[in-house]
């Protein structure tokens, strides 16, 4: 029996318990297509679209027919033992052809009809097709009566025709993953990204780049063999492993810009709801009303009706509004050495704590100004700028600091130097 130091030194022994799942990455790249899937229908002429669209499909195809249950299906279902190689193959292949297009669609970005473009596409498409169409004839011609799951690639290293099978399927996936891989790390450099679509970047380079390690490991599991040595558990434990997270990463590349962005977005407006709640208690008090509430109303209609019944509120008290009032208080608040934008919101403030709780002229009467002609008060900046005057409705401290110093004597305010 082999000793704890004789299997710390075996890497086949230590990995051969390991179980490799390809339903995770699956999961992952099914829920990047689903999240993508309404803009590739909505703009199905988008060649970007229609290549991410395509390599998240075949990405998931990958996976799911290189799993050991579903060879073992395929297989017994055509009768011809070790068709999903091939087949396999195939899909890999196509797959890393969808990695090419998509470097192509995205670097050109809407000059899709530029010749360079299109020569480059029909290269990709002929060279990759090529590939594909020697995989089925190298299979045709090479004698694989033995069953392998989960080996097949080190089972028949020196079998004829198969041996040129393997080594021409990893030698174009090398090769795309390379070239998507460096594409992919330079763009992520470009000045004038959003954030959430660098870290999206930054994903994919690494999941295109831990591509590398599994074709490196099934290389070198392969010529090992070719040179009569045993290091099959790279092609059967860590390449599989290998393809799972590079494929993981990918997904959740592609996932990351669309859900950050959503999830800001989502942020944003409820903030903004929050933000508002100072003014809107303040128009509850002055209207007795409230705004509409849906327990499922989005965050936008919630962040809508909360506008709306606080614009209404303020389109209420507009008549009750004291000009002079906002106009000393402005001077005020600039002489205790605010800034103009909030000097303005505070006075704004001012004014509407003191037309929600001072008292009122009789119902329909409008005020009057100094010279007893009825005012006007404008109420542009108040409706415009209902989020700013919320936020100095937080701050009370300053307010009664402005009204006060607006209410002190003329001369006193104009010799705060």
């Amino acid at each position: 029996m082999a000793g704890p130091a004789s299997l710390a030194l075996d890497p086949s022994r230590l990995l051969g318990g390991v179980h490799i799942s390809f339903w995770l990455p699956t999961a992952v790249l099914t829920a990047a297509l689903a999240i993508k899937l309404p803009s590739i229908v909505k703009m199905w002429r988008d060649p970007l679209l229609r290549a991410v669209g395509g390599l998240l499909l075949f990405a998931c195809a990958v996976f799911v027919f290189a799993a050991p249950g579903t060879i073992a299906w395929t297989n017994r279902v055509t009768g011809v033992p070790n068709i999903s190689s091939p087949w396999v193959y195939s899909l890999l292949t196509t797959l890393c052809a969808s990695w090419l297009l998509l470097i192509i669609a995205w670097r050109n970005g809407l000059t899709d009809r530029a010749h360079r473009t299109r020569r480059a596409t029909r290269w990709v498409v002929s060279v990759y097709a090529g590939v594909i169409v020697a995989l089925w004839v190298l299979f045709a011609l090479a004698d694989t009566p033995v069953e392998r799951l989960r080996d097949l690639d080190t089972y028949y290293a020196n079998t004829p025709f198969m041996r040129e099978q393997i080594v021409l399927y990893l030698t174009a996936h090398t090769v795309a993953s390379t070239v998507t891989a460096r594409l992919v790390w330079n763009w992520i450099r470009t000045d004038g990204l959003d954030a959430w679509l660098r870290w999206g970047l930054r994903l994919l380079g690494i999941g295109f780049t831990t591509n590398l390690f599994f074709a490196a490991a099934k290389l070198t599991a392969v010529i090992a063999r070719w040179t009569g040595h045993d290091l099959d558990w790279l092609s059967t434990n860590v390449a599989p492993s290998a393809a799972c997270v590079a494929a993981t990463l990918v997904a959740v590349g592609f996932i990351v810009p669309h859900a950050g962005q959503y999830l800001q977005e989502r942020w944003r407006l409820r903030d903004r709801h929050r933000r508002l709640r100072p003014l809107y208690l303040l128009m509850r008090t002055a209207t007795g009303g409230r705004e509409p509430f849906t327990l499922r109303a989005t965050a936008e209609l919630r962040l809508i009706r909360r506008e709306t019944f606080i614009r209404d509120g303020l389109l209420h008290l507009a008549r009750h509004l004291d000009e002079d009032l906002r106009a000393r208080s402005y001077e005020a608040a600039v002489a205790l050495g605010f800034e103009r934008g909030r000097a303005q919101a505070l006075a704004a403030a001012v004014t509407i704590v003191d037309a929600a709780s001072g008292e009122r002229p009789p119902e329909g009467a409008p005020e009057a100004d100094g010279e007893g002609q009825p005012s006007e008060p404008d109420t542009t900046y108040l409706l415009r700028e209902i989020q700013a005057v919320s936020e100095a409705l937080r701050s009370p401290d300053d307010i009664l600091a402005v009204r006060t110093r607006a209410a002190a004597p003329a001369e006193s305010v104009s010799a705060h130097d």
